[in-house]
């Protein structure tokens, strides 16, 4: 009886580098191939965002540059009414929060995970956009306590993750560790 049909991995090539073999007995260099062929859509797929992305803020801010001069030289001269306020600072914080999410794909891009404080900022942004341009007449009052509870939950989410992440590392979200890089083993 030969032996070798009765190992793990027979009739399998395996790659001399890694032994190693997966439960199903197929070595593992297969799915090296798959994970570079996921990273390599992943990172097109990122790419495509960080472009797209730049061109929405990028004509978000022509947009709002343009409804402020509009604004501005519209009578009475010089002088922005409450409505008027109220689309510039809509479309201010519509441009903040298409910063903040570049700079979360920026950050994936750079570290390969999404930050929780990142999320919860935009997310924070994105919901006082509402609140400041929100007619209150138009809501009721339970919906306007569920936009209020959403504030809350969210800044005190934020204000927990700042400090926790403060507590762990002794640095806030824009302060990072230089790299480390292990020790060479002796063995």
């Amino acid at each position: 009886m030969d032996d070798s049909a009765q190992e793990p991995g027979a009739g399998h090539p395996i790659d001399p580098a890694s032994s190693t073999l997966r439960p199903d007995g197929a070595p593992i260099a297969q799915d090296n191939r798959l994970l570079r062929a996921v990273q390599l859509v992943e990172r097109g797929v990122v790419g495509s965002l960080v472009v797209m992305m730049m061109l929405v803020i990028a004509l978000s801010t022509i947009e709002l540059a343009w409804t402020l001069a509009r604004d501005i030289v519209s009578p009475p001269l010089l002088v922005l009414e409450v409505d008027e306020l109220l689309d510039v600072f809509g479309l201010f914080l519509l441009v903040l929060i298409g910063v903040e999410l570049l700079e979360t794909t920026k950050m994936y891009v750079k570290q390969g995970v999404v930050h929780l404080e990142v999320i919860l900022e935009v997310a924070l942004i994105a919901i006082a956009r509402k609140v400041i341009v929100l007619d209150v007449s138009k809501y009721s009052s339970a919906t306007l306590f569920g936009i209020a509870a959403l504030v809350a939950a969210l800044s005190i989410g934020l204000h927990v993750r700042m400090r926790r992440g403060r507590d762990d590392h002794g640095r806030g979200r824009g302060d990072r560790a230089p790299a480390q890089r292990s020790a060479p083993s002796t063995s």
